[in-house]
């Protein structure tokens, strides 16, 4: 199956619908550093740098899947919740480039404060447009430490499907089990450098991360958000005030601070996902991803209704050949 990803920025979201086995046709990024990076761990991709409103998705009629996660400023707590009036607000050109190629399924990402009552007639109008062009739309708000994610992040997600799959379509349950701590998904890293204090550290460190804010070009430098959040990471043995360009070394004291790949990994990237940039851009790619499991699991449960779709059709037209013959 085929997909086309807008606003694909670090690549979380593409990550996640590549292990639910889409292949990407193009991913739409207007950012340097986010594109730099794709093109490094995804060589083989169709990485296209433009701003989503001059691209056009006219020549992909008809694929499979269009998915992409707009810019969450025009709706996020921490930005003036602006909503529609806000010039960031990609929706509606997610909304046109849906009219232009068509997809079977559409899945879109934004953060919880889409939810917020001041949107829900927001969110009707998008539904009601994407219904006029004959979808069916689900739209819930999933929380990524039921992924496996060590990582308090609830995010709205708009999954839209034709008629022909939209019944076969069914919101993945998440894993039972509760997620990796943030010591155990950071203690070899923090150990990488030497520091002896690291498996200390790790068990102190035996709960789940608040959410990350990768902040914006103006806004939000390398630290780990606002100062509620910061406390949050203190209680984990960590210091959020800023991150660090490498692990602990041996005889360090104190509360470690995060360094990139360390964010990447409370993220649910894998350890070998490179981030290009220095070190302010490169964690803001990793603050404003999807991550890649919460991105898995759903993009899986579209494959499944895509499927069994595809199947029924396919059973319909050779029952109607069948029938023809006789």
């Amino acid at each position: 199956m085929f997909s086309i990803e807008i606003c694909a920025g670090a690549g979380g979201q593409a990550l996640g619908l590549e292990q639910a086995g889409f292949k990407h046709v193009a991913l739409v990024e207007i950012d340097d550093s986010a594109c730099a990076t794709l093109r490094k761990n995804r060589p083989e991709w169709n990485v296209i740098k433009e701003d989503v409103k001059f691209f056009s998705t006219k020549k992909y009629e008809n694929i499979d899947l269009l998915a992409g996660g707009v810019p969450c400023p025009p709706f996020s707590v921490a930005g003036k919740q602006l909503g529609n009036e806000d010039d960031r607000d990609l929706f509606p050109e997610a909304v046109r480039l849906i009219k232009e190629c068509k997809p079977k399924a559409v899945m879109i990402e934004n953060v919880r404060g889409l939810f917020e009552p001041k949107f829900d007639t927001y969110r009707t109008q998008i539904k009601r447009q994407l219904n006029g062009l004959g979808y069916k739309c689900f739209w819930e708000i999933v929380q990524a430490n039921h992924y496996g994610v060590p990582q308090k992040r609830p995010r709205a997600i708009l999954v839209a499907l034709k008629k022909p799959y939209s019944k076969y379509f069914v919101w993945p349950l998440g894993v039972v089990a509760p997620p990796p701590t943030v010591g155990q998904i950071l203690r070899d890293e923090m150990k990488s450098n030497g520091w002896e204090g690291a498996d200390a550290w790790a068990e102190h460190a035996s709960g789940i991360a608040p959410t990350l804010v990768g902040g914006s070009k103006k806004h939000g430098g390398a630290d780990l958000g606002p100062t509620r959040a910061k406390a949050a990471w203190e209680l984990l043995g960590v210091d959020g005030k800023g991150l660090a360009d490498n692990p602990p070394t041996s005889g360090f004291t104190g509360n470690p601070r995060l360094t990139v790949k360390m964010a990447a990994l409370v993220q649910g990237f894998p350890h070998d996902w490179e981030f290009v940039g220095k070190k302010t851009p490169a964690y803001r790619q990793v603050g404003n991803a999807f991550p890649p499991p919460v991105a898995q699991a759903i993009g899986t449960a579209i494959s499944n209704a895509l499927i069994a779709g595809y199947n029924q059709i396919n059973q319909e037209v050779e029952i109607n050949e069948e029938a023809r013959r006789a």
